[in-house]
């Protein structure tokens, strides 16, 4: 049975903080956007004429599953079965394209870092397959809620674009992209700061490296 150590580096007064920061933060954001929550799952419902709420299964702390909320910007086409998404993926629609690129999407996430599901900065909370599936000191990464936003998403903040540049794009992604995720992932765990957060949450608005 996999253990759950503490990672080194983020002790209990960080966590205490980490965590106080989130409901600080998701409170005032869910507060000030509740409107526009309302309002994109209005539009996506009439884009996607299916309900305008996503909610997917993903792999939270210590391997337990949770749903996270997402703005729906796909169709449904039954025929299309990846969990890799790229820049010119047919199922996206106009719209959703638009609210993809300006990560609207994914403003309803804030409700999960508000329920302690996720957290503001962390591990992106991948789909069952992945992050289950590690293996040996790579698991650390399990050890922690996953983030809205992380290290690994300011680094391949074009991912789709990038995939999209790729003949095989689920082997890229598995054998390219996801590795170098959990090398950022894991440094970022073990050698954690609260200012490491702050920082990456400031790349992640206002960009830069």
């Amino acid at each position: 049975m996999a253990t759950y150590s503490e990672p080194q580096g983020i002790r209990l007064h960080h966590r205490v903080i980490k965590r106080g920061f989130d409901l600080a933060i998701s409170i005032t954001v869910l507060v000030a956007t509740f409107w526009l929550i309302l309002l994109l799952f209005i539009i996506a419902t009439i884009d996607t004429k299916r309900s305008g709420y996503l909610l997917q299964a993903r792999v939270g702390k210590k391997g337990k599953l949770f749903k996270v909320i997402k703005v729906r910007t796909m169709r449904d086409l039954r025929d299309y079965e990846t969990t890799v998404t790229t820049a010119d993926d047919p199922r996206i629609t106009r719209i959703g394209r638009l609210l993809r690129r300006a990560k609207l999407d994914e403003l309803p996430q804030f409700i999960n870092v508000f329920l302690g599901q996720m957290s503001l900065v962390g591990p992106r909370p991948d789909v069952p397959g992945f992050a289950d599936q590690l293996q040996g000191s790579d698991r650390i990464i399990l050890s922690i809620r996953p983030g809205i936003t992380g290290p690994a998403t300011v680094k391949f903040r074009d991912e789709e674009a990038l995939l999209a540049e790729q003949g095989d794009p689920e082997t890229y992604n598995r054998e390219v992209i996801y590795p170098e995720k959990v090398r950022l992932n894991r440094e970022y765990i073990e050698n954690y700061r609260f200012s490491s957060d702050l920082r990456l949450l400031l790349q992640t608005v206002f960009g830069g490296c």
